[in-house]
């Protein structure tokens, strides 16, 4: 199992390489969407380039589950309601959705993945 700074290295240079931003740009607290600007089409990159460099299979919707955000049963009028912060949370127990939950816009989900975030992700894909 690598180290987190291991992690974080090789999650760093992916968001470099995909998104053509700099190594001080990507930084823990760094958002993908907000301060990256990383664009939906970007993330099947990004996921590309983590499943090459760890050595694991990201399934479709597993690192940003669109399913629930786009299922009537979970979203109404462009919040998710509170069926849908607890799938999210199931779904995503990498990510910290406290933030999302004050305010559970669907668009603001995106906006709310951290680089910390994608490192959990992997140190959690690692793990299983």
């Amino acid at each position: 199992m690598p180290s987190e700074d291991e992690i974080f290295s090789k999650v760093q240079e992916a968001l470099v390489d995909a998104l053509g931003v700099d190594d001080d740009e990507v930084t823990p607290e760094a958002t993908l969407q907000g301060d990256l600007d990383a664009e939906s089409i970007d993330f099947l990159d990004i996921v590309f380039r983590l499943e090459k460099a760890f050595d694991i299979k990201i399934e479709r919707g597993e690192l940003f589950p669109e399913d629930i955000l786009t299922d009537t049963a979970f979203v109404q009028d462009g919040k998710v309601n509170e069926a849908g912060i607890a799938k999210l949370k199931e779904r995503m127990p990498f990510a910290d959705l406290s933030k999302f939950e004050s305010e559970p816009i669907v668009q603001n989900l995106g906006q709310q993945l951290t680089v910390k975030d994608m490192c959990n992700f992997v140190a959690y894909k690692l793990a299983a």
